[in-house]
């Protein structure tokens, strides 16, 4: 039996759902992450950054997963979750 494009895509939407939820989970970490730094000079730590790029690649290869697709997806990650800690860390000193 063959697989059809409609079963791959149905695949490729159930798996987006699980990334989306996965991330939502990941972005309330970097929330907490902003309250507990509560300093806009914490939020950039090169070596967190590269040690987490480390991480994700060799853990991404390990699963099958091509370092040319993890290592700039993870970059790109880390610069919006970045981009949004600033922004959330903006919203709690404002409240204060």
């Amino acid at each position: 039996m063959e697989i059809t494009m409609k079963e791959v895509r149905e695949e490729i939407d159930l798996l987006d759902k699980e990334l989306v939820m996965l991330l939502a989970r990941r972005q309330k970490c970097i929330e907490m992450a902003a309250l507990v730094k509560n300093d806009k000079n914490l939020i950039v730590d090169e070596v967190r950054i590269e040690d987490v790029i480390s991480k994700v690649t060799s853990f991404g290869e390990s699963c099958g997963l091509d370092k040319s697709i993890s290592e700039p997806l993870w970059r790109k990650l880390i610069s919006l979750s970045i981009d949004h800690e600033f922004k959330e860390l903006d919203l709690i000193q404002n409240k204060s």
